[in-house]
């Protein structure tokens, strides 16, 4: 069975990460931008971290096999600070036209302040104006109160659901964002959102329809294998291949497939890598034996 992580934060992640991933399946990934963990306080740093996530680390993902997406965006934590935030919306639509973005997020709210709500309906007018998806983060704190509160913003702006993911639900917020038209996407994070016995239990009450998973694995700790782990642990629960299929692959591919530039073309032949290539004069290598992708290792990809 083949996966697709559709938010994972692999700037966070090692090359051995990579290398679990591909032997587990996973074919393609999205990488939303998003806070690092501490403030950034220049806007050469949003800078810099937008361009490493639409250009080194999509060839760092090549080098083993896997196909990389990404969503540019202000985070909700740093819209509060809003001189730096308004340098950083002059930034958004540079990145947000690059081949490899499939929406603009993850935006919405984290405190729930007037100056994340600013700078959530101003992104969400950038993607109306782009043309894109909109992935949105529901708040940690008082998430029913936020989604509700996302979703509500949301059509004040006229946004089409399907064109939505609304992410890091749990069984709180779940039925009502289904019931709103919205993609409805589950985090697989130790302790603080969605366990994967947890999930098995939403799929088996709502189904598969506009749900799926994802990782979120970042500098925390998260674990960038749990969508093929949550996967497995479904099909032996006796949910059957093809819900399995809908939740771990194809749902994140239509709702993203709407930005008209993430393809299943695009790796379902499999990802051509050769780790002799450099990028900017770099290597994923250091001092190993650079591997080629043959035939066979596409075709069995």
């Amino acid at each position: 069975m083949k996966f697709i992580d559709p938010h994972i934060h692999m700037t966070s992640r090692t090359t051995n990460d990579y290398e679990a991933m591909s032997k587990a399946g996973i074919v393609a990934i999205i990488e939303p931008a998003f806070w690092l963990g501490q403030p950034r306080t220049e806007v050469g740093s949003f800078k810099d971290y937008f361009s490493s996530i639409v250009g080194w680390e999509a060839f760092r993902a090549s080098q083993f096999g896997i196909k990389h997406y990404c969503t540019i965006g202000l985070n909700s934590k740093e819209a509060n600070n809003e001189s730096l935030a308004e340098e950083v919306m002059k930034l958004l639509p540079l990145f947000a036209l690059k081949d490899n973005v499939v929406a603009i997020g993850e935006i919405g709210y984290d405190d729930q302040t007037a100056a994340e709500d600013k700078y959530f309906r101003a992104q969400i007018e950038l993607a109306k104006e782009l043309e894109l998806p909109i992935l949105v983060h529901t708040p940690h704190r008082d998430k029913k109160s936020g989604t509700l509160r996302s979703m509500d913003v949301l059509e004040e702006h006229g946004i089409d659901p399907s064109t939505v993911i609304i992410d890091h639900n749990n069984e709180e917020t779940v039925e009502s964002v289904l019931e709103r038209g919205y993609w409805t996407a589950f985090t697989i994070y130790p302790n603080t959102k969605m366990g994967s016995e947890r999930m098995v239990a939403v799929v088996e009450k709502y189904g598969s329809n506009k749900i799926f998973i994802d990782s979120s694995a970042d500098w925390g700790v998260s674990d960038p294998l749990s969508v093929p782990k949550t996967a497995q642990l479904m099909l032996d629960k006796g949910i059957k291949s093809e819900v399995v299929h809908a939740v771990c692959y194809q749902n994140a591919l239509e709702a993203y497939a709407q930005s008209g530039n993430m393809k299943e073309s695009d790796w379902s032949n499999g990802v051509h890598f050769d780790q002799s290539v450099l990028y900017g004069g770099n290597s994923v290598l250091r001092g190993q034996n650079p591997k080629k992708s043959t035939n066979s290792d596409i075709v069995d990809n």
